[in-house]
C-alpha cells in the first residue's frame, strides 16, 4: 500500500466520507466501513445498513471515555454480579479473535423517538461526537439515554499500541486525519454466503463507489511511526 492510499483515507475522513479497512488475517478477517462520527447523516446510516449490514457502532477515544466515565460492558456486568451472580457465567473469556471486547453501553439521543431509524441513529452518533469535541462532558446524561440503539465501543488506552481492532484502527485514522476521534464502524456482510464480505468483493465495492480500501497493518505501522516521532 502506498502512502498515497493512506493520505486518500485521511482526506476521505476529513470530507465526511467512508473508508474501508481490513483488519488482519489473524484477527476478525473482516472489512469494516468507517466514517468520522461528527459527519454522519441519515444517508450515512442507510449506506451502512444497506451496503455493510453489520452492527453500526460508535467508537470513542479513551480520553473521552474517561471524561464521561464510560465503562466497558464487562465492568458493568461484574459490578452487577453481586445481585445477579449468573452474569459471571457470561464473561467473554473465550473470544476467538481477541482477549477482550470493546463493547460498552447502548444509547439513544433523548430527542430521538424509537432511536432505530436512520435519522435517529445519525443524530445519536453525530451529536455524541459534537458533545465530546466541544468537551461538554457533563451533558452526557442530559443528552443521551440508555439502553438505546447505538452501541458505544471504548477504544483501548494507547489505541493500536495495546489493541488492534477496528475500534482502535478507526480512532487512530481519525487522530492522524485531524478529525474528532469518534468514529463509526460497521462490518461488511455477504448476504449470499452468510459470512463476512471477502476482501476481493470489498475491493470491488470500493472501486465501484470511489472509496479507498486500507489494510489495518499499514494504518497501525503509520500510527506507531508518528507516535515514535513525538517522543
Amino acid at each position: 500500500m502506498s502512502k498515497n492510499d493512506l493520505e486518500m483515507g485521511f482526506e476521505a475522513l476529513r470530507n465526511g466520507e467512508f473508508i474501508l479497512v481490513y483488519d488482519d488475517d489473524d484477527r476478525e478477517g473482516e472489512v469494516d466501513m468507517i466514517i468520522a462520527s461528527e459527519f454522519v447523516t441519515p444517508k450515512s446510516v442507510a449506506t451502512m445498513r444497506d451496503n455493510a449490514g453489520g452492527l453500526i457502532c460508535n467508537c470513542l477515544a479513551p480520553q473521552y471515555c474517561d471524561a464521561i466515565n464510560l465503562p466497558f460492558m464487562t465492568d458493568i456486568m461484574e459490578a452487577a454480579s453481586s445481585k445477579y451472580p449468573d452474569l459471571t457465567k457470561l464473561a467473554p473469556n473465550d473470544i476467538p479473535y481477541d482477549e477482550r471486547s470493546s463493547f460498552s453501553i447502548w444509547v439513544n439521543h433523548r430527542d430521538s423517538f424509537t432511536g432505530v431509524t436512520d435519522h435517529d441513529r445519525a443524530m445519536t452518533i453525530s451529536e455524541m461526537a459534537v458533545m465530546l469535541k466541544e468537551e461538554r462532558y457533563d451533558d452526557f446524561g442530559k443528552t443521551f439515554r440508555s439502553p438505546g440503539h447505538v452501541c458505544l465501543l471504548r477504544g483501548a488506552d494507547g489505541l493500536v499500541k495495546n489493541r488492534r481492532g477496528h475500534t482502535e484502527i478507526g480512532l487512530a485514522m481519525c487522530e492522524m486525519a485531524g478529525v474528532t476521534p469518534v468514529c463509526v464502524v460497521c462490518e461488511m456482510m455477504d448476504s449470499e454466503t452468510g459470512q463476512a464480505t471477502s476482501v476481493a468483493d470489498a475491493k470491488k465495492y470500493a472501486e465501484e463507489n470511489g472509496l479507498v480500501l486500507l489494510k489495518g497493518e499499514d494504518i497501525i505501522k503509520k500510527y506507531l511511526e508518528e507516535e515514535t516521532t513525538k517522543l
